[in-house]
């Protein structure tokens, strides 16, 4: 069986589509105003036409002076306007409408999209109170089509989805740091733009952007590093469930699986006055990071280098068992393909995570595949439970100790931290799943 990568791909070596742009470098950088008709191509849909995301087999008609990354108004197959979007004729999802209705978006209307988004986060969530690391901006839930933005103190880190989202980035990132009141910016692609999208591009910042910002979270400190990691730097989506979880770990033995940067192991032992912290990764780096948060903290974890099948498979020879494990790993599944690999995957990883929670102990298991929906997120639990102990593929059953079945009690089912609000026109926003289970 193919291993997880546990360091989350950063890039598709799939070359982009014929036709499509290949980098933002010397690209001139277009303003957010939309030009208002006629001097806007028009793109007629049908179908499905008050989505943000608009497939590509929703297009009946398009303007042939249409380019990628292009202002574009959408229409009804009678002529009646839709709204406005970014357009990418090489994407699946070819128009990112930004605005729905007969005006077009302009300066003032990002503005407005980014004093909202900043209210839900201070005003309702306050969320200065406890951090000052958080998602500004959700992509399609606060308006902001294949564009995140997440604050890590004075530094904003922005990653884009989509070519005409991109391109539009950092005059975005400006005006949304002048919003704010923060001075400095980051913006990098998706880790499947080449392919999805027809483009990449290096990562573009504002002048002296520090490489590394210190955070807190519930007075927990954090550094973050912006070369080279994952995402936006930090997963400021598991920041309530990190919480949650050390109200578990009191004299506890812990285990992280996949643990990145630490959030959840430092969390257990400061937060959580967890006895023992036992953190694993595959990769260097973000572990030499997990160290570093820990020492920052004055608190003491075990950092292992290590494959989590192949970690799992030696702490079950030895007999090692854990009170608290956690299970947060990369996305194992980016597209429909990838489905039953991936579920496969899932289904593995907490199989074998469940052999290592001693009886009356807690699994935290978590995915951020989007297309593994919580029903079949939920069976895949069930029958890991059923078939916990059981042969897996390059874990030969003789090698391993036999512990048969699991009882388990899911006790409760939690998503993102509520800065990742769930948009009523993309369902798709909702990502994260975090099942907590009891196991006897």
């Amino acid at each position: 069986m193919n291993r997880p990568r546990q360091d989350g791909q950063r890039r598709s070596e799939m070359p982009p589509a014929r036709g499509a742009p290949r980098s933002a470098e010397g690209a001139a950088r277009p303003a957010l105003d939309c030009p208002a008709p006629p001097a806007v191509p028009r793109i007629v849909l049908s179908g499905e036409v008050w989505r943000q995301s608009v497939y590509r087999k929703r297009i009946t008609r398009a303007d042939p002076q249409a380019r990628a990354g292009d202002w574009v108004q959408t229409v009804d197959p009678d002529g009646r306007p839709i709204g406005f979007g970014l357009y990418n004729p090489r994407s699946e999802i070819a128009v990112r409408q930004v605005r729905l209705g007969d005006q077009p978006p302009d300066r003032a209307y990002w503005e407005g999209l980014c004093r909202r988004a900043i209210a839900l986060r201070r005003d309702l969530l306050q969320l200065d109170q406890v951090t000052n690391a958080y998602r500004v901006i959700h992509a399609e839930s606060d308006g902001f089509p294949g564009f995140v933005v997440d604050r890590f103190g004075d530094v904003l880190s922005g990653e884009a989805f989509s070519w005409g989202m991109f391109l539009r980035g950092p005059a975005l990132l400006e005006l949304l740091g002048e919003v704010l009141g923060t001075r400095h910016w980051i913006l990098q692609t998706g880790p499947a733009c080449l392919s999805q999208e027809g483009y990449d591009s290096p990562p573009q910042s504002s002048p002296a952007v520090p490489q590394e910002v210190l955070i807190q979270e519930f007075d927990t400190r954090f550094r973050v590093r912006f070369a080279g990691g994952h995402k936006t730097g930090f997963f400021c989506d598991q920041r309530e469930n990190r919480q949650r979880l050390a109200a578990f770990c009191r004299d506890k033995s812990v285990l992280d699986l996949c643990c990145y940067s630490g959030g959840f192991a430092v969390q257990a032992k400061r937060l959580g006055g967890a006895a023992e912290v036992t953190a694993v990764d595959l990769d260097a780096e973000p572990l030499a990071l997990a160290k570093a948060n820990a020492d920052l903290n004055q608190v003491r974890i075990r950092c292992v280098q290590s494959d989590a099948f192949a970690f799992m498979r030696d702490m079950l020879r030895i007999g090692r068992q854990f009170d608290v494990v956690v299970l947060d790993p990369p996305k194992l599944i980016r597209s429909r393909a990838e489905i039953d690999d991936g579920t496969r995957k899932h289904f593995d990883l907490n199989r074998l995570a469940m052999q290592l929670v001693a009886p009356g102990g807690l699994l935290l298991s978590c995915t951020c595949a989007g297309l593994l929906t919580h029903e079949a997120f939920r069976r895949l639990l069930y029958a890991a439970a059923r078939q916990a102990g059981d042969a897996i593929e390059d874990l030969p059953a003789q090698e391993l100790p036999r512990r048969g079945p699991r009882t388990m009690q899911i006790l409760a089912q939690t998503g993102a931290a509520p800065d990742h609000p769930i948009g009523s026109h993309c369902p798709e926003s909702e990502y994260l799943q975090a099942v907590w289970m009891r196991l006897a």
